[in-house]
C-alpha cells in the first residue's frame, strides 16, 4: 500500500527519525513525546494532510510547539531541558488538544508509570480504573516478603493511626503479622517437602520452585493490607486524568498522596492530557462536589436500613463463597440469535423469534460448531456469547479478590475490608501443625481492628490479613466469564482462586447447560503443586 505523498531529500531526512517509512499507507510513529503523538492525532482527525505532512508543516516547523527543543536534545544532556520544553509548549498543544479534540484525543497519548513502596490496600485503588490502564503487580506467590529495612518490616505507616493513640497497637499487630509469617516459612518449607518428594524426571530447580510457590501460597495469608508492594502501570491519558481525580477524592492519605505524586511526574511527560486531574481545576471541583455528594446520600440511606443488623446472626462458614443472583432469561436463544445475525440479512428481532423455536439438539448443534474449532483457551469465543450475563455475590479472602479483581471486563465493586466475615485457613497450615499459630495471630488482628475501627474505619483496613475475606460483586458476559475461569483455572493459579473460578464456572453451566460446552478449557481438576508443569516448561526452554 503506496503513500499518495512525496517528499524531497530534505524533508526526509526531517522526518525519517519520527516514522518508520516514508513511503507506505502504513507506518509507526517513534521517538516522539506522547504529548506531541496525541496533538498530532487529534489535529489529524480534521486534517486534509497525512500524517506525516502534518507533523512536518504544523509542528516541526512550528515554534510555538518547541519541536526541536523537545526532541533534539541528546540522551546525556537533553532530559531536563526536554522536559522544560514540554512545560514551555504545554499552551500550545492545549490550545490543539482543546480545539481539535475531546476527552477521547487523551486516550492517543499515554505513560508508564512505576508506583513502588503502596499497601496492598492501594494498588486495589488503581486498578479500580480499569478501563485504558494496564497494571502490573508484585506477586505475593515466588518471593517471601520477610525483608526489613532500617530494622522494620515493609508496611505502610499510617499517618493518622501514628498519631492517634492507637499506634502501638497498629505498629504491635502488624510487626505480629510478619514475625509469624517468617516464623512459619521454615517449618511450612519442611512439611511441605515432605509430603510431596521430587518426582522422576523433574529437576531440583522446578521442584523446588513449586514447593516455594505453594509454601507462599499458603503464607499469604498472614500478610497485613498494609503490606509493602511495587507496581508498574501503563495508561493512556484519559485515563491517569480519571484515575488521580479518584486517589484525590479517596478519604485515605495514602491514596491522596499517590495522587499528588502521579499527578507531579504525568505533568512532565503527559501535562496536557492529566491537566483536569490538578486540585484547583474547575472539571475536578464539579465532579468533586457531584461525587461528595452522592456518597453522602447513600451513606445516609445504608445507615437508615441498619444492614450490620444482618451480620449478627450469619454464620459465613455456611454461606456458599459464590451465589448466582441474576442471570440474562432466555440466554440460550439470545446467544444464538447473536451467532446467526451476520450470516442473515434479517434482524436480531426476527431472528430471535427464530431461534426460540429451535428445538435443543439444534440449538446444541449450532453452538458445536462454534465452540469446537477452538483449541486452546487463547482462541476467544464468539461476541455472540456476550448477550448472557450474570451477577455473582462473592465471599472470598483477600487474596482471591487481589487476583480476580484485575479482569477489566466486569461491573464490579467490593465492600470494606474487615475482618467481620471470617478467615480462611489452608489445609497446609492444619496439617503442619500450624493451625494454633495462624488462629492467634487472626484472633489479635481482629481484636486490633475493632479497637481501631470506633475510631478510624477506613484506616482500620491496613491492619486486616489478606485470609480474611471480603464481600464483593460482580456483572459479566459470558464471553468475560469463559476467559476468567479457564485463565484462573490453570493449575499453576492458587488453590483458593481456582475453586473459585470453577465454582463460577460450575454455577453458569447447570444454570444454562446448552451454553456449558463453551467453558471448554476450564481445569477443574486438584494439583499438589500446581506450578510444577509450569516451572518444568521453564526448564524446557532454558535446555536445563
Amino acid at each position: 500500500m503506496n503513500s499518495f505523498e512525496n517528499f524531497s531529500g530534505e524533508e526526509k531526512r526531517k522526518l525519517s527519525p519520527y516514522v518508520t517509512n516514508m513511503d507506505q499507507s502504513i507506518f509507526v510513529l517513534h521517538n516522539l513525546p506522547e504529548v506531541i503523538k496525541g496533538a498530532l492525532f487529534s489535529r489529524y482527525s480534521r486534517s486534509k494532510l497525512g500524517l506525516r505532512s502534518l507533523l512536518l508543516k504544523e509542528f516541526m516547523e512550528s515554534g510555538d510547539s518547541h519541536f526541536q527543543s523537545i526532541t533534539g536534545q541528546s540522551a546525556s544532556t537533553g532530559s531536563e531541558n526536554s522536559l522544560l520544553s514540554i512545560q514551555k509548549a504545554q499552551d500550545f498543544y492545549d490550545r490543539v488538544l482543546d480545539g481539535y479534540g475531546d476527552d477521547s484525543i487523551a486516550e492517543l497519548g499515554g505513560a508508564h508509570l512505576a508506583v513502588e513502596n503502596v499497601s496492598m490496600i492501594a494498588t486495589k485503588h488503581i486498578e479500580d480504573a480499569r478501563i485504558g490502564g494496564s497494571p502490573l503487580e508484585k506477586s505475593t506467590r515466588y518471593i517471601y516478603f520477610d525483608e526489613k529495612i532500617n530494622g522494620d518490616y515493609l508496611f505502610y505507616k499510617e499517618p493518622k493511626l501514628l498519631s492517634s493513640s492507637h499506634k502501638e497497637c497498629y505498629l504491635s499487630t502488624c510487626r505480629a503479622l510478619f514475625d509469624t509469617y517468617v516464623n512459619c516459612i521454615p517449618i511450612l518449607s519442611k512439611y511441605v517437602e515432605k509430603i510431596l518428594p521430587t518426582e522422576t524426571g523433574v529437576t531440583d530447580r522446578a521442584h523446588k520452585a513449586s514447593l516455594r510457590a505453594r509454601v507462599c501460597d499458603s503464607l499469604r495469608g498472614l500478610l497485613p493490607a498494609s503490606t509493602l508492594t511495587n507496581m508498574g502501570v501503563f495508561g493512556n491519558g484519559r485515563f491517569f486524568e480519571s484515575l488521580i481525580q479518584k486517589l484525590r477524592l479517596s478519604p485515605l492519605a495514602e491514596m491522596q498522596e499517590i495522587a499528588d505524586s502521579s499527578f507531579q511526574e504525568l505533568s512532565k511527560v503527559i501535562p496536557s492530557f492529566v491537566r483536569r486531574g490538578q486540585k484547583e481545576h474547575r472539571h475536578f471541583e464539579a465532579w468533586k462536589q457531584f461525587q461528595n455528594a452522592q456518597k453522602q446520600h447513600l451513606i445516609s440511606f445504608a445507615s437508615s436500613i441498619k444492614p450490620q443488623a444482618l451480620l449478627k446472626n450469619t454464620n459465613f462458614k455456611d454461606l456458599s463463597s459464590v451465589i448466582l443472583t441474576d442471570h440474562t432469561v432466555d440466554a440460550e436463544h439470545k446467544v444464538a440469535a447473536a451467532l446467526l445475525f451476520e450470516q442473515t440479512d434479517i434482524s436480531l428481532s426476527q431472528l430471535l423469534k427464530l431461534t426460540r423455536t429451535f428445538s435443543n439438539e439444534e440449538l446444541q448443534k449450532l453452538f458445536k460448531g462454534a465452540h469446537l474449532p477452538r483449541s486452546n483457551r487463547r482462541h476467544k469465543p464468539p461476541r455472540a456469547l456476550e448477550h448472557a450475563e450474570y451477577t455473582f455475590d462473592l465471599l472470598g479472602d483477600f487474596g482471591i479478590y487481589r487476583d480476580l479483581h484485575r479482569h477489566r471486563q466486569l461491573t464490579q465493586e467490593r465492600q470494606i475490608l474487615s475482618t467481620r466475615c471470617g478467615f480462611d485457613m489452608p489445609s497446609d497450615i492444619q496439617n503442619s501443625g500450624l493451625e494454633k499459630v495462624w488462629k492467634e495471630a487472626m484472633e489479635k488482628a481482629a481484636h486490633a481492628y475493632e479497637t481501631i475501627a470506633k475510631d478510624f474505619p477506613v484506616e482500620a483496613q491496613y491492619v486486616v490479613p489478606m485470609a480474611y475475606n471480603i464481600r464483593w460483586y460482580f456483572k459479566a458476559n459470558l464471553r468475560s466469564l469463559v476467559w476468567l475461569c479457564e485463565l484462573r483455572s490453570t493449575p499453576q493459579g492458587h488453590l483458593n482462586y481456582r475453586k473459585m473460578a470453577q465454582d463460577i464456572a460450575r454455577a453458569v453451566m447447570k444454570t444454562h447447560p446448552l451454553l456449558a460446552p463453551f467453558f471448554k478449557f476450564v481445569d477443574f481438576h486438584n494439583y499438589d503443586l500446581g506450578r510444577l508443569s509450569s516451572e518444568i516448561r521453564q526448564d524446557q526452554k532454558n535446555n536445563f
